[in-house]
């Protein structure tokens, strides 16, 4: 998580509130303390927060699964942690480089859990198949194996942003984790993938049945392009002849690390997209349109385009929790409010799912956007997830 410089006050006014209402309890002082570690504070609020914090090491791992070797990152406090944690990235070209994921694995770390980041392939190059869940499921029977989790109690928790969040959910309901799990975090997840590949090409998605307010219309927000762009690059193949499709996804890939990027370097993100402007002059048709709508953000035309063929991608049992055997472990949806890219009310469709398998606690934030603390900080937004956190962290 990373919260906007300035919002300091708000964190530090939080904490001395939690001393002097009385509302100093461990598990909500650990959350309020990662909360404000997560967001990358400096200063005095941050000096508060790391009081009683551990220091933690790091090292490159190989995870042995049955299709080979994944490699990961392990993430290790200096005492013995209270819970190993699987941390499953979203798709991003940096995988478990990517700056937030590192900067939310040592904060865990921190809290006292030691964290395991697997490369799980695929999510780095942007392809949605079943594979992700297995990689996840796979890593998660080998943390099993770990002597600090046969030492307690066998079980672990388990972690997944964005994407992962849904995949993660899936992994944690099959029979050989099922009895293993501690926890779940799904940190901007999804229900039913079709559903959600579907409003990032339309911006529209019903309303879960028990929400009267809905009151017949659909759920309506303009979707980001970077989901339809990975559409796109999934489905290329359907789109063009066999003579473009290679060129045609490796602009897609360019235009969908240019969009990583932009949250780190945005200087060079943008003189990325100004060289991407150009490419449609260069390419035939139909690549050329396609590019040209992707350029310009035009999800409407593009959207449009991809439909037809979204019935041939993502429909796996394996890709959402609405058609797979559900986890037993308690679980933990964490969703921004203004999310445009897994919107808000999947993990309302998850909460209703799961309710009645395990035990779910859900928490709509407006705070963060997507996977990212990056709103105005009030002091009851900030206690509501630290609450979140500290029960999380508590495990």
């Amino acid at each position: 998580m990373r919260m906007m410089r300035g919002r300091g006050s708000v964190l530090l006014f939080a904490l001395l509130v939690a001393v002097a209402a009385g509302y100093f309890t461990r598990p909500f002082v650990l959350g309020l303390s990662f909360v404000v570690r997560a967001a990358d504070l400096h200063g005095l609020v941050h000096s508060v927060a790391a009081i009683g914090t551990r220091g933690e090491t790091e090292h490159a791992i190989d995870i042995p699964t049955d299709t080979g070797s994944i490699h990961g990152r392990l993430y290790w406090p200096d005492r013995e942690p209270r819970r190993v944690t699987l941390l499953v990235s979203g798709l991003h070209p940096a995988g478990i480089d990517e700056p937030r994921l590192v900067q939310l694995a040592r904060q865990l770390a921190a809290s006292g859990m030691a964290v395991v980041t697997p490369d799980i392939p695929g999510l780095s190059t942007f392809e949605i198949t079943p594979r992700l869940t297995d990689g996840i499921e796979a890593t998660a029977r080998w943390m099993t194996t770990m002597p600090s989790v046969t030492a307690g109690d066998g079980r672990i928790g388990m972690i997944g942003i964005s994407f992962s969040g849904g995949l993660a959910l899936v992994a944690a309901g099959r029979p050989e984790v099922r009895n293993k799990v501690a926890f779940v975090v799904s940190l901007g997840g999804h229900d039913d993938l079709p559903r959600v590949l579907r409003y990032l090409c339309t911006g529209a998605e019903p309303y879960p049945r028990q929400q009267l307010g809905g009151q017949g219309q659909p759920f309506v927000r303009a979707p980001h392009d970077y989901g339809v762009a990975v559409i796109l690059l999934g489905v290329a193949d359907r789109l063009v002849p066999g003579s473009q499709v290679d060129r045609l996804k490796a602009v897609v890939h360019e235009f969908l690390v240019a969009s990583a990027l932009d949250s780190v370097n945005h200087d060079a993100a943008t003189r990325e997209f100004m060289r991407l402007r150009e490419l449609p002059k260069t390419l035939p048709e139909p690549s050329a349109t396609l590019v040209r709508y992707m350029n310009e953000r035009d999800v409407i035309h593009l959207g449009a385009k991809l439909l037809p063929y979204l019935g041939l991608y993502g429909g796996d049992p394996g890709l959402s929790v609405s058609h797979s055997p559900k986890p037993s472990a308690p679980v933990f949806l964490l969703h921004g409010l203004d999310d445009n890219v897994i919107p808000t009310i999947e993990s309302e469709y998850l909460a209703d799912d799961l309710r009645g398998q395990a035990s779910v606690r859900l928490l709509l934030s407006g705070l963060i956007t997507h996977t990212t603390v990056d709103h105005q900080a009030r002091t009851s937004d900030v206690f509501q997830l630290a609450d979140f956190w500290g029960d999380v962290l508590s495990r």
